[in-house]
């Protein structure tokens, strides 16, 4: 139904039905980076990519992130199935990259649970579905990684850092700011995953120390 509204929408189903179904991992490891704007994931993504001579990838994958724009405005079901279909996009790539480097990814089905449960719910933290709910385990049908590092800045220093930037705020970048419940969801939702689980990282200190501890991390957990 969508696809006849929204012209991008039959694209992304057309890319989406390319896809084979339940993608198997190559031999080299898959990492992935969550976090909130502005807590260093595009640095790190970049200097873990250099220093183990990676390849990165993105959610919304390339391929369908020119449509964001489009989905964003749209209403929030059709706005989730877009980003929900670029996790499956994604894997495809994923699956092929694997098999050449290690991949390291910037955000990919945490992100979009997180911020669809954050959404959905409204109030404290506690109002959230528990913490043994199936909203937090990862789809059984969707590649998974070796590993997902959750980059966490206080939100005094994480303003900074946005303003620094000077960046136009996303939607939910603004929803953030102006509701710190909203964050609190978020990361709580972030720390609820299971299948696997994010590591959390302070990502407060210098570059230099950030890119330290996940180089640690990684060959703690990725051991090829």
């Amino acid at each position: 139904q969508c696809a006849e509204r929204i012209p991008e929408a039959e694209a992304v189903l057309d890319l989406l039905e390319k896809c084979p179904e339940h993608q198997k991992k190559g031999g080299f490891p898959v990492i992935v980076f969550e976090g909130l704007d502005a807590t260093g994931k595009t640095t790190v993504t970049q200097a873990v990519k250099d220093t183990l001579n990676g390849i990165l990838l993105r959610s919304p994958p390339a391929c369908i992130s020119q449509w964001r724009t489009v989905f964003d405005d749209k209403p929030t079901p059709v706005k989730r199935a877009f980003y929900a279909a670029g996790n499956y996009i994604l894997a495809s790539e994923i699956a092929k990259a694997s098999t050449q480097a290690p991949v390291i990814i910037d955000r990919y089905w945490h992100s979009t649970a997180a911020y669809t449960i954050a959404t959905e719910t409204s109030g404290e933290v506690q109002d959230l579905p528990p913490a043994q709910d199936e909203v937090y385990q990862w789809p059984e049908d969707l590649l998974k990684p070796d590993l997902v590092l959750l980059l966490t800045v206080n939100p005094e220093e994480r303003v900074q850092r946005l303003q620094h930037r000077g960046l136009e705020k996303t939607k939910e970048e603004a929803e953030l700011e102006a509701n710190s419940l909203f964050r609190q969801r978020v990361e709580e939702s972030y720390r609820r995953m299971v299948n696997p689980a994010c590591q959390e990282v302070d990502a407060s200190p210098s570059k230099e120390e950030v890119l330290k501890t996940v180089l640690q991390l990684i060959k703690k957990h990725c051991p090829s």
